[in-house]
């Protein structure tokens, strides 16, 4: 097995363009590793531990049952009420968008279910920002025009249990 090389502190701020880069070159394992290794020197680096938690969503797609849980322990690292709920938010409404991409039955109803749960986050986020921070709202309406806009994204029909929502796919 190979040692990890180490970062210099001075390494940090260009290691984060780094993983932000590679996160918009939709390669998203290379910006978490990136930011594995930043968050190696740097523990409670905020910017680390969203970017981290961004990459980690952009692989919910193929693999929910490992990034889901890890993306739910990086939120708790995460330094104020704000970016904890905000970024729940974010994780709950990217979780309900693989539900909108499935063509499986009952897909529909979960993203609902997930997309309101976002919604929630959002409006926790809400009560936790300066006036000038809108971002929850955005977010908040996105949700809302995709359960709108959307016809299969719709609440269940059944009396399903919301434990139901933390099952991992």
């Amino acid at each position: 097995m190979y040692e990890l090389k180490l970062l210099t502190r001075e390494a940090v701020p260009n290691a984060l363009k780094m993983a932000e880069r590679y996160r918009l070159l939709n390669e998203p394992v290379e910006a978490e590793s990136i930011c594995q290794d930043i968050l190696a020197v740097e523990p409670t680096n905020q910017e680390a531990l969203i970017t981290l938690l961004l990459a980690l969503t952009d692989q919910f797609d193929g693999h929910m049952n490992q990034t889901y849980p890890r993306a739910q322990e990086v939120l708790e690292r995460l330094g104020d009420r704000f970016c904890q709920a905000y970024y729940q938010g974010i994780v709950f409404e990217r979780r309900a968008k693989v539900y909108i991409r499935r063509d499986e039955p009952g897909s529909g109803p979960m993203a609902h279910e997930w997309l309101v749960k976002a919604m929630a986050a959002y409006n926790e986020a809400l009560t936790h920002c300066s006036p000038g921070n809108q971002d929850a709202i955005l977010r908040w309406n996105t949700c809302a025009r995709i359960i709108n806009g959307t016809p299969h994204v719709k609440p269940s029909d059944d009396d399903r249990s919301p434990e139901m929502l933390d099952a991992y796919e």
